[in-house]
């Protein structure tokens, strides 16, 4: 449009202007975004799309050149039922994955971070095998169809009881690779709808060094996990030959036992070293080629043949004795893992302390720092939580509801049926984990009380100084909403507690490498005549029962998904925030949305710019995407758009959690390439967003001079505590949602498209 045309009626000149919305977490409806009861989609598709009001169909703000376009991409996150129950028995993937996002700058490459977490990452693909090795391999194979009670009125069981021990052992074994194979089909099917802008050639990610979040190719992580799932495939399989042929050698040991079972170790050191370099790249000698596979082909056929051999040489009857106990080696491997993870999860927590107290970057940080090994906390406590509660409860409903323990001897000619006695210390330490973390926090949110009071109170004293006596409750109400909005803040120390007692659970568990577990540690210590051993073994299944409460709630929470939608965007919001960064760690954990997201919403600004220019409102979590969206655009782009944010989290959450790739410095850099051409809104009442330059914290004064003290604008909320004369309730309170609606919203994007014209005449907005 040429800025020269006149306005419809002769009005003043204008240059064309689109707003371009875009939502936040749980997403929400193009209709209500737009304010439009009847819009179309312009460009993308049903999984993200961008809408329009449709011409013809009630008011359009299309008259005066402004016109007002939304970006809806809450599919992505929100998509059907399956997918959704899929995303949340993923959850330790996607948490060991944030954990290298949110590790401290650097200032450079070099970091231990990035090849810790992939470690750690790679014990959990491990612990995830061997839980389902735990309950086919051990429990059913090894333990029960045995025993003629355990497979008593059990036809789905009972003919696996005429197998010989080794046909059984061979067949069960391939229910763990095919849960394994389960896992690569739901990240591929998953990621499907998020692969429509592949990266142009040297633009897919590679490099451990400190990446920033505006180098090209940055949303692009398809080739990383590639190699990250053949890798992770070689370390699930060979775990699963480990354990194959330690029980062979242990039933009857032999030559070819013993070289299988030196290659599968063998297999398992070389995805170790794969895993500790980073993903070189060939081509053009200056870094810019695709990722070189070269190492990762071998590994791959090797772990298939190897996997192929050993199921060859296990179903070789070899006549052994009736197999007693749980499965050779097995518990050994559940132990010794478990000691692995504490000792990486204690370097990771090492390594964060000193790239924080050395690292470039001294911005405000949350968690103390510690975020990228409370993830990898949280991420083990919740792969441990998952296996326990999956192994016992099967073990409980083949035992039928008799699990032997001190408190509870087993029956005279009953299966053993008793997993590992580390997945009892990791019931203890959830247990003991919940409670302590569930009692800080009530300590925090009620010790925080007075304080968070006394600051709402100077801030409803601020916005309304005379009430009358019938808008007292009402402005009391408004305080006690501002004093919630800040409990975030609080919560710190509740999440450095969880990080301590995962550390010294992990450690604790690793004494069962010596044979000592929870009964036996207490009957050591504490020379009773069986007491303590009695109440501590009724608090692993305390522990138990809990943690299968858990998992079940998460199974229901799935299953209401399906049939609420508003349940379904409630689970999203998690996903939002946990799978906005690429899989640069685990292969299986749920995709990167904005691995579309943002390429699609840079690719609609740039085209915009081509015929005008473009407000970028982000709302919430919009708010990131537009951000990263500017910092990948050219120059010549961001030249015609503005930013306006509004019930933002980019500094009260990701400056603070991410501070390497969206902290303060990053913020800066985005303000001063955009001209600061940038107005942020935020509100006291608003638990999520806040202001991004000019406080740390809801309520406080601005302290920041220069463009940045500039961006940010507080609005009232509510508007007022009386009763309009024309109306019969007080104005709501809108704490997160809507902005769009308040004036300070309508005058902010004015005044964004006013400095945007070269006249510096904003243009007319209709209604």
């Amino acid at each position: 449009m040429n800025p020269d045309r006149q306005l419809p009626g002769g009005g003043a000149l204008a240059h064309e202007v689109v707003e371009l919305r875009v939502h936040g977490v749980s997403g929400t409806s193009a209709e209500s975004l737009l304010d439009h009861p009847v819009v179309i989609r312009v460009a993308g598709d049903t999984n993200a799309g961008f809408y329009r009001p449709r011409p013809g169909f009630g008011i359009s703000d299309r008259p005066g050149g402004m016109h007002v376009e939304a970006y809806r991409w809450g599919a992505l996150t929100a998509g059907g039922a399956v997918r959704t129950l899929s995303l949340l028995f993923l959850l330790p993937f996607m948490l060991v994955n944030l954990a290298v996002w949110a590790r401290p700058p650097t200032g450079g490459s070099g970091s231990p971070i990035g090849p810790l977490c992939r470690l750690l990452a790679a014990t959990l693909t491990v612990a995830f095998v061997l839980s389902i090795v735990g309950v086919t391999v051990d429990i059913v194979g090894w333990q029960c169809t045995p025993y003629e009670p355990c497979v008593r009125n059990r036809p789905y069981l009972s003919w696996l009881s005429y197998l010989p021990l080794g046909p059984r052992l061979a067949l069960l074994a391939l229910v763990p690779i095919g849960a394994l194979r389960l896992l690569w089909w739901l990240g591929e099917r998953s990621a499907r709808v998020f692969e429509a802008f592949p990266a142009a050639r040297g633009q897919d990610r590679g490099g451990d060094g400190e990446d920033r979040i505006d180098s090209p190719g940055f949303w692009n992580d398809a080739l990383v996990v590639q190699r990250l799932r053949a890798i992770h495939r070689a370390v699930g399989l060979g775990t699963l030959d480990v354990i194959l042929l330690g029980a062979q050698i242990n039933i009857f040991p032999t030559p070819v036992a013993y070289v299988l079972f030196v290659a599968a170790w063998l297999l398992l050191a070389a995805c170790v070293v794969l895993l500790t370099m980073p993903a070189r790249r060939v081509g053009d000698g200056q870094g810019r080629g695709p990722v070189d596979f070269r190492g990762i082909r071998p590994v791959r056929v090797v772990a298939t043949g190897l996997t192929v051999l050993a199921l060859i040489y296990t179903v070789i009857p070899l006549e052994p004795p009736p197999p007693r106990e749980q499965l050779p080696g097995y518990e050994g491997a559940v132990a010794a893992l478990v000691a692995v993870q504490a000792a990486l999860l204690a370097a990771l927590t090492a390594a964060t302390l000193h790239q924080r107290r050395h690292g470039a970057g001294k911005g405000t940080s949350w968690l103390s720092g510690l975020a990228a090994p409370v993830f990898a906390a949280a991420a083990i406590a919740a792969a441990y939580g998952f296996s326990a509660a999956l192994v016992y409860r099967v073990a409980d409903f083949l035992d039928r509801g008799e699990i032997p323990n001190p408190a509870r001897p087993n029956l005279p000619g009953a299966p053993p049926l008793e997993p590992p006695v580390s997945y009892r210390w990791a019931a203890l330490a959830g247990l003991v984990a919940i409670v302590v973390v569930a009692a800080t926090t009530m300590w925090r949110v009620l010790s925080s009380r007075r304080r968070r009071r006394r600051m709402a109170e100077e801030v409803v004293r601020r916005d309304f100084p005379d009430v009358p006596p019938e808008a007292v409750n009402r402005r009391r109400a408004v305080r006690e909403v501002v004093a919630r909005a800040a409990i975030a803040e609080q919560l710190t120390p509740a999440f450095i507690v969880f990080l301590v007692l995962s550390l010294i659970g992990v450690a604790a568990v690793g004494l069962d490498l010596i044979g000592i577990g929870p009964s036996d540690l207490s009957r050591r210590m504490i020379h009773t005549d069986g007491t303590a051993t009695t109440n501590l073994a009724i608090a692993t299944d305390v522990g138990m029962y809990v943690i299968g409460l858990v998992g079940l709630g998460i199974l229901v929470l799935g299953v209401l998904s399906y049939r609420s939608e508003e349940t379904r965007r409630t689970v999203a919001v998690i996903w939002d925030l946990g799978t906005f960064w690429p899989r640069t760690v685990h292969p299986f954990a749920p995709p990167c949305y904005a691995e579309r997201a943002v390429p699609e919403l840079a690719k609609r600004v740039t085209a915009l710019t081509a015929r005008g220019d473009v407000v970028l409102s982000g709302h919430s979590h919009g708010s990131v995407l537009a951000a990263a969206t500017l910092l990948q655009l050219p120059d010549s782009v961001r030249q015609r758009v503005a930013l306006l944010t509004h019930g933002s989290p980019l500094h009260r959450l990701y400056a603070r959690l991410f501070p390497a790739f969206l902290g303060d410095a990053t913020l800066h850099e985005l303000g001063d390439r955009i001209g600061w051409r940038w107005v942020n809104l935020w509100r006291d009442t608003d638990p999520v967003g806040g202001p991004i330059f000019s406080a740390h914290h809801p309520g406080e004064r601005p302290r920041v001079s220069g463009p940045a003290g500039t961006v940010d604008r507080r609005l009232r909320d509510p508007r007022a505590v009386v009763v309009d004369p024309d109306d019969t309730v007080p104005p709501p309170i809108d704490q997160h949602w809507p902005y769009h609606t308040d004036r300070g919203y309508e005058a902010a994007v004015h005044e964004l498209a006013g400095r945007l014209d070269p006249t510096g005449q904003p243009p007319r907005r209709h209604r």
